[in-house]
C-alpha cells in the first residue's frame, strides 16, 4: 500500500457520524475521517507486511492534514530511526489529547529517548506539548515492567510542581502519570499516595491540585486492600 493509495483509502472511509462523536469526547476533529480505531490498527498491519521503509512513509503520514494518517504514522514507525528532533518536532505539533497519547503509547515510549523526553516536555507552555510529558510518564508506567522504581521517583518531584496546572489536558494527563505509577508499580504505592498528600498540602487552595490528588488517592487507596 503506497502512501498515495493510504490517503486515497483514508478519504474514502469518511464518516460524519463518527466525527461529530469524536468531537463529544473532546477530541479535535477538524481534520478528521471519522475512522474507528481497530480500523487503523488493521491499516497498520498491513502498511507493515506491505512497505520497507516505513520510516519515511511515517514522516510523510505526519506531514498530512488528515488526523488519522497521523495516528498510522505513530503505529507504523521504527522506533529505533527516530530521532530526538523528531520527538520533538511532533510533540510541538500536538494539537488533540488523542494524537499526543496514541504517539507515545505506540511509538514515543519504545525509543531510547523516553524517559528524557517525559521531563523535558513537562517545561513546555503548549498545553498539549505539556501533555506528552506526563503521558510518556504513565504509558513507561504501563509498558516498561523491566524499568527500575527510581526512574519513576524521579518523576515526584515534578508531578508535585505541575499538579496545580489548571488546564483540563494537563491536569487529566498529571492525574493519568501518578494513577498509572501507583497502580503499575506495587512497590510505589504507598509513596505515590504521599505524593497526592504532599500535593494537597502544597496547593491548598488550587482546584486542579485538589482533582488531581484526590482522584488519585481514592483509586490508589483500592491498591492497598
Amino acid at each position: 500500500m503506497t502512501y498515495e493509495e493510504i490517503i486515497k483509502k483514508l478519504k474514502s472511509q469518511k464518516n460524519l457520524k463518527n466525527i461529530a462523536g469524536m468531537a463529544r469526547f473532546g477530541i479535535d476533529s477538524k481534520t478528521a475521517m471519522g475512522i474507528p480505531m481497530p480500523t487503523l490498527r488493521t491499516m497498520a498491519k498491513q502498511i507493515k507486511k506491505e512497505n520497507k521503509d516505513l520510516h519515511f512513509l511515517a514522516l510523510k503520514l505526519w506531514n498530512t492534514n488528515i488526523h488519522e494518517a497521523k495516528h498510522l504514522a505513530g503505529m507504523i514507525d521504527n522506533p529505533r530511526q527516530v530521532t530526538e528532533k523528531q520527538m520533538d518536532k511532533w510533540a510541538s505539533q500536538f494539537y488533540s489529547w488523542d494524537i499526543c497519547d496514541g504517539m507515545c503509547m505506540n511509538l514515543f515510549d519504545k525509543t531510547p529517548y523516553a524517559y528524557k523526553k517525559a521531563v523535558e516536555w513537562t517545561k513546555e507552555k503548549p498545553e498539549f506539548y505539556k501533555r506528552a510529558g506526563f503521558a510518556m510518564m504513565a504509558v513507561l508506567a504501563w509498558h516498561d515492567k523491566d524499568a527500575k522504581d527510581e526512574q519513576f521517583l524521579k518523576f515526584f518531584p515534578i508531578l508535585k510542581k505541575e499538579a496545580n496546572d489548571e488546564r483540563n489536558f494537563v491536569k487529566k494527563a498529571v492525574n493519568w502519570a501518578i494513577r498509572q505509577i501507583g497502580k503499575g508499580r506495587p512497590n510505589l504505592t504507598k509513596k505515590t499516595i504521599a505524593l497526592c498528600e504532599d500535593i494537597l498540602k502544597k496547593y491548598p487552595d488550587s482546584k486542579a491540585a485538589r482533582w488531581v490528588a484526590l482522584g488519585a488517592i481514592r483509586e490508589l487507596q483500592t491498591k492497598l486492600h
